[in-house]
């Protein structure tokens, strides 16, 4: 009988041990949770991938020097939670002062889907949600093995429906103006974001 209960114990307290080891002292329970406990514990450089954006002009998420820059990762044709990332982006820009526009933080959503994702699809995207081109950018990674670093560096997973969509992870990243992801919010939490870069502006 002591011998049971003592092997349930030690049994007990490795399994506490290992769960939190595993989950970073219970602060991460999910593979998403602990991406971005991660991320804000150690920020990371993002790569200096080519995108092309909605005007066809080439540039790179480090193309922004003391700039801070939101990024989500999006493709035209979904109706669902990409609809409600551009919104989401819209209600970040609308809670920006407008002078830090541009000057001081910048937003891009980045298509996952480059082969349908030309650039007259993007423009398309950005007139829809009021992205003006330039404070708020519509691009895709017109490389594949620069997608897959991108993707990599960001955590998304992208996965075919096979009905021609994707089922993807959806955040909003933040870039800080070293260049590195340095937050992840949720999708749906665009005011908290919005709010905590007004901190930082």
């Amino acid at each position: 009988m002591k011998r049971s209960f003592a092997a349930a114990l030690l049994f007990t307290v490795l399994g506490c041990g290992l769960l939190w080891i595993g989950t970073d002292g219970l602060t991460a329970f999910t593979a998403e949770a602990a991406r971005r406990y991660a991320i804000q514990s150690h920020p990371r450089p993002v790569p200096a991938a080519l995108l092309e954006d909605q005007d066809g002009r080439i540039f790179s998420l480090r193309d922004y020097p003391d700039k801070l820059v939101a990024v989500e990762f999006i493709y035209t044709r979904c109706a669902t939670v990409c609809s409600t990332l551009g919104m989401g982006f819209r209600q970040i820009v609308d809670s920006i002062p407008a002078a830090a526009l541009e000057r001081d933080f910048v937003l891009v959503s980045i298509s996952f889907d480059p082969q349908h994702d030309k650039p007259e699809k993007l423009k398309a995207y950005g007139r829809r949600f009021g992205a003006d081109g330039e404070g708020w950018r519509i691009a895709r990674v017109r490389s594949e093995a620069d997608l897959k670093s991108v993707l990599a560096a960001f955590g998304i997973t992208v996965i075919p429906d096979g009905l021609g969509g994707f089922e993807h992870n959806a955040a909003i990243h933040l870039l800080d103006r070293s260049g590195r992801l340095a937050r992840i919010t949720d999708y749906d939490q665009p005011l908290a974001f919005a709010t905590y870069v007004r901190t930082l502006l």
